[in-house]
């Protein structure tokens, strides 16, 4: 039979691989904004949100903090590094110096933060314990921030009747990820991961019902602003035309006879 902490561990394994392509889904989005050279209507909430949670839980993870927790620390450091990544790329697509400043300043604050938080609890906290209560309990707040920083798209979401700045890839995974490490922590019970973990199931459902229930309107939207575009181009192809025969220029039999009515017979 196979044991509760085997199936912990391949729980935990199968964690780190969603995880890492939860960390890797807003690559699309990133792509876009390299190509169009600017972040658009993205907000940065997420991806700093996302950093502060993966540096609690790296501390949360330590051998002197909460032993055995080594798939939390692996995944958490993988995740450091690539939301450190979107962040800076973030910087340089950024539309102004004040939202530059902004997303620094903010950086900054968490690194601080949690540095203050490594020394406190490394000083004054005696035992695991109470350091892992302490440190969870501060990983439990920063998970639901990150679960929740979605909030602000999904606002954007219901007003615009758009999805088109709610990546799918990423509030599907989500979702994945939410199940996995909700089911990992109920093998060994642990509040500090169950807890945050389910609101992120719910959360990432909410998402999944929102892009059903307005794909289609999106389509619509994107559609007719594409065809706005054509439109424009016509009108000034056909103005440039239109100058080049009032001033004495040629223009193209098939614009001619477009503009000469039919012959009735």
């Amino acid at each position: 039979m196979v044991s509760p902490d085997a199936v912990r561990t391949v729980l935990g394994i199968c964690g780190n691989v969603i995880s890492f392509f939860l960390f890797l889904s807003p690559l699309p989005t990133f792509i876009k904004i390299c190509k169009k050279k600017s972040v658009e209507q993205y907000s940065p909430m997420p991806y700093l949100a996302t950093l502060m949670n993966c540096l609690v839980w790296t501390l949360y993870g330590m051998p002197m903090v909460h032993p055995n927790s080594l798939l939390v620390i692996t995944i958490n450091g993988i995740g450091i590094v690539i939301e450190l990544v979107y962040i800076v790329l973030f910087l340089v697509y950024c539309n102004g110096k004040k939202e530059r400043v902004k997303v620094v300043m903010v950086v900054l604050a968490e690194v601080v933060f949690v540095a203050f938080l490594t020394l406190l609890v490394l000083t004054l906290a005696h035992t695991y314990t109470l350091r892992s209560t302490i440190v969870g309990s501060v990983c439990l707040v920063f998970n639901i921030m990150m679960y929740a920083s979605p909030l602000t798209v999904m606002k954007l979401v219901i007003k615009t009747k758009s999805v088109e700045y709610m990546p799918f890839t990423l509030s599907f995974v989500s979702l994945a990820n939410g199940i996995i490490w909700t089911a990992y922590a109920c093998i060994n019970f642990d509040p500090f991961i169950v807890i945050p973990n389910s609101l992120g199931t719910l959360s990432a459902l909410v998402q999944l019902i929102l892009y059903a229930t307005f794909y289609k309107s999106t389509q619509i939207q994107i559609a007719e602003r594409k065809g706005q575009i054509h439109l424009s181009e016509v009108v000034v192809k056909g103005d440039s035309l239109s100058n080049k025969t009032t001033d004495g220029g040629d223009a193209t039999s098939p614009v001619s006879g477009m503009m000469t009515p039919p012959h009735k017979k």
